[in-house]
């Protein structure tokens, strides 16, 4: 496997983020994305935000490894908010909040992060999510299900990223009808999933106040370095079949999965797994021939 660093870039005018990272599909950190002057910086705590939300009932997410069968992990558990946040300050743990929309329980925090568009107007910043994470937790490898173009905004502690372009799927032994695989990039033995060695992709590590801009349909392997949480907010893929290809995920491909997951049961994973590795070895030959 070979991971280049991402580039950083900052005070850069829309055209020309447009035109070299937006419209190439190249992934780079973007050191303002989020305002220095945003009120976040210096409200925003984990006492804060157990003050205004604590008591809220939240679910958790584990291990993803453990649902391979599935589109989307579902919950291992669930706590107030203001529980997780003690368990993730006190020690590690492999518990993660996904997707969760604290800006929705409480949108009055929307004001306090301003974003400095470079893409002069193609974020979505309306629609952000809020990830949380335990020192030494993982995302399983994946790419987003709406194929859109994300910017993923740290504001405490670190994480580790790594990416890979789309075409780069069956090396990583994507599963059919999902949108993630069955091979971890970082813990998985390249003598059972030996396509991983073929691998071309970029590692980033984003602390507080950086984002990192993943192209639309980029797979990505999360870490938590440490403790934190970070913002992520959408653009809109570039081409008309990307954008009809992530309604067609959304609204048939994962219904299409589950139904045949009840149908079948672990006949239907059986054969994803199966398909997944044929067709790592017809891509291998193609690396090693070409």
């Amino acid at each position: 496997m070979k991971l280049k660093p991402v580039n950083s870039i900052s005070g850069m005018a829309p055209k020309d983020f447009v035109r070299d990272y937006l419209d190439k599909g190249q992934p780079v950190i973007i050191k303002d994305f989020v305002s220095k002057d945003s009120p976040c910086w210096s409200k925003w705590s984990y006492d804060y935000f157990k003050e205004i939300a604590g008591g809220e009932q939240i679910d958790v997410y584990g291990r993803e490894e453990d649902s391979q069968n599935h589109a989307a992990s579902p919950p291992v558990g669930r706590m107030s908010f203001g529980e997780y946040l003690d368990l993730i300050s006190k020690e590690p743990t492999e518990l993660r909040l996904f997707l969760f929309n604290l800006m929705k329980i409480r949108p009055e925090l929307k004001k306090d992060v301003v974003f400095n568009d470079p893409t002069g107007g193609k974020v979505l910043q309306w629609l952000p999510y809020m990830f949380f994470g335990g020192e030494g937790s993982s995302t399983r490898n994946h790419f987003d299900i709406d194929m859109s173009h994300v910017f993923i905004s740290q504001f405490q502690g670190a994480k580790r990223i790594w990416l890979f372009p789309n075409n780069q799927s069956d090396l990583m032994y994507k599963l059919p009808y999902n949108f993630h695989s069955i091979a971890n990039p970082k813990k998985s033995s390249t003598a059972e999933y030996p396509g991983l060695e073929y691998l071309d992709g970029y590692e980033a590590i984003i602390n507080p106040g950086e984002t990192l801009y993943m192209p639309a349909g980029w797979w990505h392997y999360i870490q938590y370095e440490t403790e934190g949480y970070s913002i992520s907010v959408r653009a809109l893929a570039n081409s008309f079949s990307e954008k009809i290809k992530g309604a067609r995920n959304l609204f048939v491909t994962r219904y299409f999965d589950d139904t045949m997951r009840k149908l079948f049961k672990d006949k239907w994973l059986d054969y994803k797994i199966n398909t997944a590795k044929r067709r790592a070895e017809r891509a291998i030959r193609k690396q090693v021939h070409s």
